[in-house]
């Protein structure tokens, strides 16, 4: 059985690097031919489909009078993206991830805010509605300055435009392969999900310790993956377009959906008390870490490394 197992688990690891090299060539490719950033093309393609997931959870969520399971998502989810997959991107990166870029600077200002702001708004353990509005206004005051200027999302590549009609062939080839690239992302990291579920019940292993070590990390796998295949093609600008938008998107868009359609209300702020903190420290230092637009980062990934495994170890004594 535990071979079995071990089996699957590597299955759908090799099915996720595949997957992830396959979006992060069509990305870069239709990127190409629509003239956006890459930057811009991975924020709207790859993080919004990953993002799904955290929506149907958080539909879920409020249909079942649970709201706050979505806010738990969404604050362990960050916390993931902020630490371990920018660590690991860094780490498999041959030349570094480089962050110069204005578009990419100024939106790091926007991702610190979306990841700082539901902290904020539940300074008095409530997200009403009207919060809700606040992170919704939040989100489009974001896309709203993103595309306000041609400049911040519009790219010329090898001097002229590329046009679709003279590559409308390839251009299906490569928008096909990312929807596959993405649905084989999300739906395999639901497979690791679901099989740490069946481990945890077969081997007795403590349920709350396996959604810690393995659930949580397996619901960011698509961020981990990607983020990793566009490292090591040195595709920094989609990597971070990746990582910002899986930020963004879920802690304004996601939780100011939540709060509009039922206000979420924390008698006992306990159980988020470690996410809480930890995903204060992990934005301070992303943003830190970005910050610089150094090339040079080990330094700063072992920082993030060492915070997420240091939010992993307070989650369990806590329990």
């Amino acid at each position: 059985m535990i071979a079995y197992y071990i089996f699957s688990f590597l299955a759908c690891c090799g099915a996720l690097y595949v997957a992830g090299n396959w979006v992060v060539e069509g990305v870069s490719r239709i990127a190409k031919y629509l003239g956006l950033k890459e930057f811009v093309t991975a924020f709207f393609v790859m993080a919004l489909a990953a993002t799904l997931p955290n929506l149907f959870l958080a539909i879920m969520a409020v249909a079942g009078g649970v709201p706050e399971l979505s806010l738990g998502d969404v604050m362990g989810g960050n916390v993931v993206d902020m630490t371990l997959a920018v660590a690991l991107a860094a780490f498999f990166s041959k030349k570094g991830i480089d962050a110069k870029s204005r578009t990419v600077q100024a939106s790091l200002v926007f991702t610190f805010g979306a990841a700082i702001l539901p902290l904020v708004l539940l300074f008095d353990n409530n997200l009403s509605r009207i919060d809700g509005c606040v992170l919704l206004g939040f989100f489009f005051s974001y896309i709203f300055w993103l595309l306000s200027s041609r400049d911040r999302f519009k790219e010329i590549y090898s001097g002229h435009p590329i046009s679709i009609g003279k590559h409308f062939d390839q251009f299906s080839k490569d928008a096909a392969k990312v929807a596959v690239g993405i649905a084989v992302l999300i739906i395999v990291a639901q497979l690791i999900v679901v099989s740490a579920k069946g481990f945890s019940m077969d081997f007795g292993v403590a349920l709350p310790l396996v959604g810690i070590l393995i659930i949580g990390l397996g619901n960011s796998f698509p961020e981990i993956y990607f983020g990793i295949a566009a490292a090591r093609a040195n595709k920094t600008k989609i990597l971070l377009g990746d990582i910002m938008g899986a930020i963004i998107l879920p802690g304004t868009l996601v939780l100011g959906i939540v709060a509009l359609l039922a206000p979420i209300r924390i008698a006992d702020f306990s159980n988020f008390a470690a996410a809480r903190y930890f995903l204060f420290i992990a934005a301070v230092f992303f943003f830190a870490s970005v910050r610089t637009g150094d090339k040079g980062n080990k330094r700063e990934a072992a920082i993030l490394l060492f915070i997420y495994i240091a939010f992993l170890i307070t989650e369990v004594f806590a329990k």
